[in-house]
């Protein structure tokens, strides 16, 4: 099964002075942290959770966008 890292992760920060990581691939891929560091730890977490979801139903995760194709709407 596909790891965390063989996807596209955007980190930008939101516009309530947090910041914001996700995976564009995955839908509901996203999570906050008040750093940086914070967001990027997190969303293995969701990423992880995610995942397992996924096994359960015996579905695959989708494959990763093409970077090109994200937009990223700067706060």
């Amino acid at each position: 099964m596909k790891r965390l890292h063989d996807y596209t992760i955007v980190l930008r920060p939101d516009d309530n002075g947090t910041f914001v990581a996700y995976v564009p691939a995955i839908p509901g891929c996203h999570a906050w942290g008040e750093t940086p560091e914070e967001a990027q730890a997190e969303i293995v977490n969701v990423f992880e959770m995610i995942k397992e979801e996924y096994r359960e139903e015996g579905r695959q995760l989708p494959q990763d966008v093409d970077l090109e194709s994200v937009h990223v709407c700067q706060s």
